[in-house]
């Protein structure tokens, strides 16, 4: 009896050990390791029995009530520590407080989420040093939480499960396979870098059937949709492509037709007036419910003015200057607007805040009647430092300046026109209203354009600069009706340095390193002094 009443505690803790280092290293062995917890109980509980009295006589000591009050406030920390986790198991929140936001989502990521209608799961094959991976996770994890169950994920190593690798043909690590499901619906679209801009564009890929096809309008001097050079539009086709849409050059001098599975017609700043017979086209689509992009540059093609006035556009035969000092921040001059100033639009809705560039734009305002069955919009406007000029002269020899006939700012830069038309109406806006007679009345369709005064709004030198590139895509989206896409796209996960003068260096090694530390210790030497000194 007295070998257990000296032993019965040491025993019972290096049971109670061995429980611990079983459960940390050997998590196989769980028999064992409640085998040990409980023989550890069972012996601190009878040591405890055995030395009853020596255990009272202890507690009744100054120093042990100061232990159990100790011993108290740990537990009940532990007790507030497990609480807060088992909450926020169910209730999470995250708070990104870097400048541009660059650990969350962006905003047309979430609408993408929060609209998929058929489950998507991503298969990741990530080896446990792959680096990225816990990136990966995090990006996962959000895009989980936005998708209301829809999107589900987990990660393979593409060694361990070869199979699995091979029947998606993954080939490096950080591939990510994601499938759609559905019955009879299942697709897959491989994405080999886990960003956000791209997992977002692979799920809009797996999401859609087929892909809608954007012409572009070639012949008379407009940007080329293969160019990579600056006035070029080949990051243009590359965005839109990535975005699901295939991309084709149309020659309507050669064959005035547009074909029956364009979902959108882009005329990106043509140099020269269209031919008649190309407008009979253009005029022909609209009157069908076609979606046409006009980039209406400032004194080319002046017959665009007299064509879009038909459909309610007012182009003013000016270049828009502006002389608000916004634009130096950017290096540009004068003949660059900087707008920041929008219309509530669906193309524009989540652009607050976000600044586009209109180089070299002319006005484009609402007609004052349009035409029946027309409705337009103003969609973008320079500052109220602005104005339109109109002496092409004084533009020249570089001495522009606000004359009385000139509009003054702030002016309209972009517009939009939606149009009742007839399915089969065969040349401009013709009201969709009936005639008379009991005959069945076509369905109206309802045809959308968009001009901007400038040719240079989505080229290689301006479609990566601020928010034009969302600009361009909104557009693009909101003609093809496919409104779930129109957003601000994922933002730069470009690293940003902290840089450090001297002085800050110092302080940033002795304020954690020694200041704090070494406060610390003074204080608790200050304590056990005037502890002493008060007994």
């Amino acid at each position: 009896m007295s070998v257990l009443r000296r032993w019965a505690a040491t025993v019972a803790v290096l049971c109670l050990l061995g429980a611990g280092g079983a459960a940390l290293f050997v998590p196989g062995l769980e028999r064992l390791r409640w085998a040990l917890v409980i023989a550890g109980a069972a012996l601190l509980l009878l040591s405890l029995a055995l030395n009853a009295g020596q255990v009272g006589r202890a507690l009744g000591h100054r120093s042990a009530r100061y232990g159990a009050g100790l011993g108290a406030m740990v537990l009940l920390a532990l007790g507030i520590v497990v609480v807060a986790n088992a909450l926020s198991i169910k209730h999470s929140a995250r708070w990104d407080l870097t400048e541009n936001k660059r650990h969350s989502v962006s905003p047309q990521t979430i609408k993408v989420l929060q609209t998929l209608k058929l489950p998507v799961e991503a298969i990741a094959f990530f080896r446990s040093d792959t680096p990225g991976k816990r990136t990966a996770e995090d990006l996962f994890k959000q895009y989980a939480a936005y998708s209301g169950g829809k999107f589900t994920w987990r990660m393979e190593d593409p060694d361990r499960a070869p199979g699995l690798a091979r029947r998606y043909g993954v080939e490096t690590y950080g591939t990510v396979v994601l499938e759609r499901g559905g019955k009879g619906q299942a697709k897959s679209e491989k994405v080999l870098d886990a960003e956000e801009e791209k997992l977002t564009n692979g799920l809009v890929k797996v999401t859609r059937d087929g892909k809608r096809v954007v012409y572009v309008v070639k012949g008379h001097g407009e940007a080329d949709i293969a160019s990579g050079d600056r006035p070029g539009l080949s990051q243009a086709r590359e965005q839109m492509e990535k975005a699901n849409y295939e991309v084709k050059e149309l020659v309507l001098a050669r064959d005035p037709k547009i074909p029956q599975d364009a979902a959108l017609l882009l005329v990106p700043g043509p140099r020269t007036d269209l031919f008649p017979q190309e407008l009979e086209a253009l005029d022909g689509y609209i009157g069908r419910g076609g979606k046409v992009f006009f980039m209406a540059a400032p004194f080319q093609a002046e017959g665009l003015r007299t064509y879009l006035a038909k459909y309610g556009f007012d182009l003013g035969d000016d270049l828009v200057v502006e002389m608000n000092p916004i634009g130096r921040l950017f290096g540009v001059g004068p003949e660059v607007p900087v707008v920041n100033q929008y219309d509530s639009h669906p193309i524009t809705r989540d652009l607050g805040g976000v600044m586009t560039l209109f180089p070299l734009t002319r006005s484009v305002a609402a007609a004052k009647t349009p035409p029946k069955g027309v409705q337009v919009q103003t969609l973008a406007h320079s500052s109220a430092q602005s104005w339109g000029e109109t002496d092409k002269t004084a533009l020249q020899r570089g001495e522009a300046k606000p004359d009385p006939q000139d509009r003054k700012g702030p002016l309209p830069v972009a517009a939009v026109a939606t149009i009742e038309t007839q399915p089969d109406a065969k040349a401009g806006p013709t009201p969709a209203a009936p005639t008379g007679g009991a005959a069945e009345e076509p369905r109206p369709a309802r045809a959308r354009l968009v001009v901007v005064g400038t040719a240079n709004l989505a080229s290689n030198q301006f479609l990566g600069t601020q928010g034009n590139r969302d600009f361009f895509l909104n557009v693009v989206s909101w003609l093809a009706e496919e409104e779930d896409l129109i957003s601000v796209r994922a933002k730069d996960v470009r690293q940003i340095p902290i840089i450090l003068t001297s002085s800050q260096s110092q302080a940033v090694l002795w304020l954690p390193v020694i200041v704090l530390p070494g406060a610390v210790m003074v204080c608790g030497i200050v304590t056990v002094v005037r502890r002493r000194r008060s007994r």
